[in-house]
Protein backbone atom coordinates (compact mmCIF):
# COMPACT_ATOMS: atom_id res chain seq x y z
CA UNK A 1 0.00 0.00 0.00
CA UNK A 2 1.24 3.75 -0.69
CA UNK A 3 1.89 6.21 1.50
CA UNK A 4 -1.10 8.36 0.81
CA UNK A 5 -3.23 5.18 0.65
CA UNK A 6 -2.03 4.67 4.27
CA UNK A 7 -2.76 7.92 5.11
CA UNK A 8 -6.35 8.05 3.85
CA UNK A 9 -7.10 5.05 5.92
CA UNK A 10 -5.52 6.24 9.01
CA UNK A 11 -8.10 9.31 8.48
CA UNK A 12 -10.85 7.36 7.72
CA UNK A 13 -10.53 5.20 11.22
CA UNK A 14 -9.87 8.84 13.19
CA UNK A 15 -13.03 10.20 11.30
CA UNK A 16 -15.29 6.54 12.01
CA UNK A 17 -14.77 6.89 16.15
CA UNK A 18 -16.92 8.41 18.36
CA UNK A 19 -16.08 12.78 18.68
CA UNK A 20 -14.93 13.68 21.61
CA UNK A 21 -16.63 15.84 24.01
CA UNK A 22 -16.40 19.36 23.72
CA UNK A 23 -16.71 21.60 26.54
CA UNK A 24 -19.80 24.01 27.01
CA UNK A 25 -17.90 27.29 26.97
CA UNK A 26 -15.83 26.74 24.24
CA UNK A 27 -17.29 29.13 21.81
CA UNK A 28 -17.82 31.84 24.84
CA UNK A 29 -13.35 31.25 25.56
CA UNK A 30 -12.91 31.66 21.61
CA UNK A 31 -14.40 34.91 21.56
CA UNK A 32 -12.91 36.35 24.58
CA UNK A 33 -9.45 35.36 23.47
CA UNK A 34 -10.05 36.49 19.73
CA UNK A 35 -11.55 40.16 21.13
CA UNK A 36 -7.71 40.03 22.97
CA UNK A 37 -5.99 38.91 19.70
CA UNK A 38 -7.96 41.80 18.35
CA UNK A 39 -7.20 44.43 20.59
CA UNK A 40 -3.98 43.84 21.35
CA UNK A 41 -2.98 43.87 17.26
CA UNK A 42 -4.74 47.12 17.11
CA UNK A 43 -2.67 48.86 19.89
CA UNK A 44 0.24 47.50 18.36
CA UNK A 45 -0.51 49.20 15.02
CA UNK A 46 -1.29 52.20 16.54
CA UNK A 47 1.18 52.48 18.39
CA UNK A 48 3.81 51.65 15.29
CA UNK A 49 2.18 54.15 13.42
CA UNK A 50 2.80 56.84 16.33
CA UNK A 51 6.56 55.81 16.66
CA UNK A 52 6.62 56.12 12.30
CA UNK A 53 5.09 59.59 12.75
CA UNK A 54 7.11 61.13 15.55
CA UNK A 55 10.19 59.37 13.55
CA UNK A 56 9.16 61.08 10.56
CA UNK A 57 8.85 64.66 13.03
CA UNK A 58 12.21 63.88 14.52
CA UNK A 59 13.58 63.91 11.10
CA UNK A 60 11.97 66.73 9.47
CA UNK A 61 13.22 69.01 13.00
CA UNK A 62 16.60 67.67 12.07
CA UNK A 63 16.55 68.39 8.56
CA UNK A 64 15.42 71.89 8.77
CA UNK A 65 17.58 72.64 12.22
CA UNK A 66 21.43 71.03 9.98
CA UNK A 67 20.35 71.79 6.53
CA UNK A 68 22.39 68.97 5.31
CA UNK A 69 21.53 69.64 1.77
CA UNK A 70 23.52 72.84 1.95
CA UNK A 71 27.46 72.79 1.32
CA UNK A 72 29.45 73.73 4.88
CA UNK A 73 31.08 76.70 4.80
CA UNK A 74 34.97 77.02 3.63
CA UNK A 75 36.74 77.10 6.49
CA UNK A 76 40.18 79.54 4.41
CA UNK A 77 39.43 81.84 2.02
CA UNK A 78 41.02 81.62 -1.61
CA UNK A 79 44.36 83.59 -2.23
CA UNK A 80 44.11 86.54 -3.63
CA UNK A 81 46.13 86.87 -6.94
CA UNK A 82 48.02 89.88 -8.42
CA UNK A 83 45.87 91.41 -11.17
Amino acid sequence: MSGTGRKEDEVRRMLERPHPPVPADLAERAVELGGRVLRRRRALRRLGLLVLIAAVVVFAVWAVTVQPWQAPPAETTPPLGDW
